[in-house]
Formats: structure tokens, sequence, C-alpha cells
């Protein structure tokens, strides 16, 4: 006699994106990203939403600002602590953090840094001489559950 042993199985996940900065690209990893969100994890449509925002705003300054007039690349990497339920997506770039002051922009941008903080548990930016890193750290968020089945005699 064979018995089904079956037990539910959560384990890392992970996302590498990286490709030129440019809006193309912004649109096809917050695709993907979505699409990777939808099918490995348990999020209601309200926490699915405010991740894709806040990684779509870290990939549009990626795009937009860290390359002034030159060509250049930008990294999405999402991965998925399952042992604390932690989502966490880090958006980088190899280009140079431009400091804008605040007065000298139109009153329509600028809006990117605060909503990036609204809506994930943690965020973090390092600037550096190699380039800029957000890390956006999301809790609570579970992995579907697959059941795995191993087969004893």
């Amino acid at each position: 006699m064979t018995k089904l042993n079956c037990s539910a199985g959560e384990m890392d996940a992970s996302l590498i994106r990286n490709d030129v900065a440019d809006a193309r690209n912004v649109a096809q990893f917050r695709s993907e990203l979505s699409g990777w969100l939808r099918s490995h994890f348990t999020l209601d449509a309200t926490r699915l939403n405010d991740v894709v925002l806040a990684v779509n705003e870290a990939l549009t300054n990626a795009a937009e600002f860290a390359y002034t007039g030159r060509g250049g690349t930008m990294t999405m990497h999402a991965r998925h602590h399952a042992a604390d339920r932690q989502l966490e997506v880090v958006v980088s770039d190899r280009g140079r953090w431009r400091h804008v002051d605040p007065e000298s922009r139109p009153n329509t941008r600028g809006r990117g840094i605060p909503l990036m903080q609204a809506l994930a548990d943690r965020t973090t930016i390092s600037k550096e001489s190699t380039g800029t890193q957000v890390r956006l750290q999301f809790d609570d968020c579970g992995l579907v559950t697959r059941k795995i089945c191993t087969s004893r005699a």
C-alpha cells in the first residue's frame, strides 16, 4: 500500500529583472511584478496595488533621473522571505542621485518618495557614488500554499 504524505509548503521566492532604464521597461517590469505577485502571493487587491505602485515609483525614478544625458540600466529584485512572511523589493541603478530643490520643481512633481514611504512598511534609500538603491519592505505577505505530496510504500 502506498501512502501519500501531504503538507502545506512555503519557500522563498524571487523575481529578478535587469534592463535599460526607460519608460518601456518600467511598464514591462511593473507588469511582470504584478503577474508574479498575483500567481505566488495571497495579497488582497489593495495590498497588491500598494506594492505595485510603490515599486513603480522607484522604477520611474531610476528611469527618469539616474542617467542624465546618458543611458543606463536598472535592476528590480523582488524576494520573499518565507520565515518572516516579508516581501522585499530592491530597485537599483548605477546613476547619480540628483537633489532637486523643492522650490524649483513644478508642484506636480516630487511625490514619488513620500508615496513609497506611505505604501511600504519600510523604505530605505541608499545613495552611493556607484548608484542608488531603493529597498521597499512589505510585512505579512504570504505565499500561495501548495500541497507537497511524497509517496511512501
